[in-house]
């Protein structure tokens, strides 16, 4: 793989991250869903008591993230037998830009009744077809470009929900595998742009954060998001997302908005 192929490539102690990182407002300033995946990397390499899993992602995006060098930082804020709480921080010329708080929980099989089950998905990435959500209707490289988008409504430019599944097919951090945690985080930052409520030629709708909760980790390459966004006359508003995979849905993600006009 190429340098430039992959989100991040190592650096240091750090990494750096590459154009496929860029948002697509300016190509030198993050996407919120590399740094949020980002986070979720870096906690899952910290060693813990037991066998597992992460439940719950809260980012806090303190300043634009820009697309260069960034330090990482962990720190363990409670070791436990069952649960393990991770504090990420990334760091931009020695200013903190992003933290974040993983939440990891033991896992271990249990048998549950036949009745208990998850609500399953009313869609298959194969049954949707592509038309070019990713690419042509996202001028430039961003991070956009990671991702095979099979839309079924909504998305960039039409108001409304939006239900996409999403495929990232770029390497999150070079040369690393793509955990399931990480392939959601990032598609969890779409929310907003896959169901705006307000044109993007006329506002902007900038999320401060973004908080996951997981009921069990994604399974595959392909997610769903069904998202939906509200808007408040005070200038703010919530993005939220259903996330599943084939078998069902796994998680909900909810992201703060700063709306404002052009």
């Amino acid at each position: 793989m190429a340098q430039d192929d992959a989100i991040f490539v190592r650096e240091g102690g750090g990494v750096r991250a590459t154009r496929f990182a860029a948002g697509p407002w300016n190509p030198d300033l993050q996407h919120g869903g590399a740094p949020s995946a980002l986070v979720v990397w870096a906690a899952e390499q910290v060693p813990a008591a037991a066998p597992m899993r992460v439940a719950r992602v809260t980012v806090e995006l303190l300043r634009p993230v820009p697309v260069g060098a960034l330090d990482i930082a962990t720190d363990v804020l409670r070791e436990g037998r069952k649960i393990q709480l991770v504090q990420v921080r990334l760091l931009a010329a020695g200013k903190e830009v992003t933290r974040a708080v993983v939440l990891r929980l033991r896992v271990d099989a249990v048998a549950l009744p036949d009745d208990v089950a998850m609500p399953a998905v009313d869609s298959a990435p194969e049954d949707v077809a592509d038309d070019g959500l990713g690419t042509g209707l996202i001028p430039g490289v961003t991070f956009a470009a990671n991702f095979d988008m099979k839309r079924i409504r909504g998305g960039f430019g039409q108001l409304g929900p939006g239900r996409v599944w999403f495929r990232q097919h770029r390497a999150l951090v070079e040369g690393e595998p793509l955990s399931p945690a990480a392939r959601a985080m990032a598609v969890a930052d779409f929310s907003n742009g896959i169901a705006p409520v307000l044109p993007f030629a006329d506002w902007t709708f900038l999320n401060a954060d973004l908080s996951v909760h997981f009921a069990r980790l994604p399974e595959g390459e392909w997610i769903f998001s069904d998202a939906e966004t509200w808007a408040a006359p005070d200038g703010t508003g919530l993005a939220m997302t259903r996330l599943a995979d084939r078998r069902g849905y796994f998680a909900r993600a909810v992201q703060s908005l700063l709306l404002e006009r052009r």
